[in-house]
């Protein structure tokens, strides 16, 4: 007799067709409890955390994709923060936040609410703040103005476009009055008497409160400007790459410093000749590294420089022939001064700017003397260094 074909230990058809279906379903079973067993149970478990990061969270999530890493990295984390409070323990010095490269006086704050620079920018009390601004001006134009001076204020600003934040520093104490000119309205106004220019820039032009702008013009009122066009100066400013430079004056008016004045047959300068012997090092005033005071315009890092009182490298000083200006010569603000032993207030005005000019050589040469002789070297004789 032939015996029965036998498959393994199954002895009939159903026989392996029950054990098949077993097989199944305890894979399917096995599945969802291995699924679930992580997200279910694993919080719970006190593992050594030794064992932990030798498991391959990329092979179970590519096998189950059910299940991501992140689930159990987070999992891991809680497993981690019930089990060893002492790591997390941080001591209430420590939790003091002190950041030394913050602002002085910031350091307590958190880098991330730092807002060390501001602007001009006029916004308004409603709406969302992100709407407050059409534009942006690019540059920012200053003038020291007195009320006597409107008519040829008003000419020079007209010169400049809505590109310009509009600045004007009041030393007679009128403001209100300037409203009849519609631009006044947008214009930032600043009223302090008897002050000049460079009182106000030390005080109202900061560095951080002036960055947005890419050049700075700290402008007279007394300027005449029929020739002068603001955004043609710029394109020749950035052409040149010009940080301190200001337009050229008319040559046939008034006195003014050779290297000042406009020159027909060039659209900028940086040197010149002066008469003999004023001159000791081609590289210093006033036969270059020279503006005057009257129109200076500044690039923003050229003013950061500036207004902390650096004279920076002549290369990048000049002079725009192809826009210029005239110098009225008007003493509107000498007149603020006060006459004193028969003087008049202008003569009184004129002695304090020498005076204080003659202290800030000696205050400059006493400072890069210092300087040098800390640092052990001889102090160089030229700006050509």
């Amino acid at each position: 007799m032939v015996s029965p074909i036998r498959i393994g230990n199954i002895r009939n058809p159903n026989e392996k067709m029950r054990l098949v279906v077993t097989v199944f379903v305890g894979i399917v079973l096995g599945f969802f409890l291995g699924v679930s067993f992580p997200t279910l149970y694993l919080t719970k478990m006190n593992l050594p955390s030794s064992l932990f990061p030798s498991i391959d969270l990329s092979y179970i999530e590519d096998k189950y994709s059910g299940f991501s890493t992140q689930a159990l990295l987070n999992a891991w984390s809680s497993l981690k923060g019930n089990t060893d409070n002492s790591a997390r323990y941080v001591s209430n010095e420590e939790a003091k936040i002190w950041v030394p490269t913050n602002p002085r006086g910031a350091e307590s704050l958190p880098p991330g609410i730092i807002a060390s620079e501001s602007d001009f920018y006029l916004r308004r009390l409603w709406g969302l703040p992100s709407e407050d601004l059409i534009i942006k001006p690019k540059y920012l134009v200053t003038f020291t103005v007195g009320y006597a001076q409107k008519n040829n204020v008003d000419a020079a600003v007209k010169k400049f476009s809505k590109n310009f934040t509009i600045l004007l520093f009041h030393y007679d104490g009128r403001t209100s009055e300037w409203d009849e000119f519609e631009w006044s309205k947008r214009a930032i106004h600043v009223s302090i008497q008897k002050q000049t220019k460079w009182w106000y820039a030390k005080r109202f032009l900061h560095p951080d409160i002036v960055a947005p702008y890419d050049y700075i013009f700290v402008w007279d009122e007394d300027l005449g400007v029929e020739h002068f066009n603001a955004e043609e100066y710029i394109k020749l400013v950035r052409k040149y790459g010009l940080e301190i430079s200001q337009p050229g004056l008319e040559p046939n008016n008034g006195l003014t410093w050779q290297m000042t004045k406009r020159r027909g047959d060039s659209e900028v300068h940086m040197l010149t000749e002066e008469k003999p012997g004023w001159c000791n090092d081609p590289h210093l005033p006033p036969c270059a590294a020279f503006v005057e005071i009257m129109a200076p315009v500044f690039s923003r890092d050229a003013w950061r420089c500036v207004w902390h009182m650096i004279q920076p490298a002549h290369k990048k000083i000049g002079v725009v022939d192809a826009q210029w200006i005239v110098h009225q010569g008007v003493p509107s603000l000498g007149n603020q001064g006060q006459a004193e032993r028969g003087r008049a207030p202008w003569e009184g005005v004129r002695e304090r700017c020498r005076r204080e000019w003659t202290m800030f050589q000696a205050r400059m040469t006493r400072a890069e003397k210092s300087y040098f002789e800390a640092m052990g070297v001889d102090p160089p004789n030229s700006t050509a260094h």
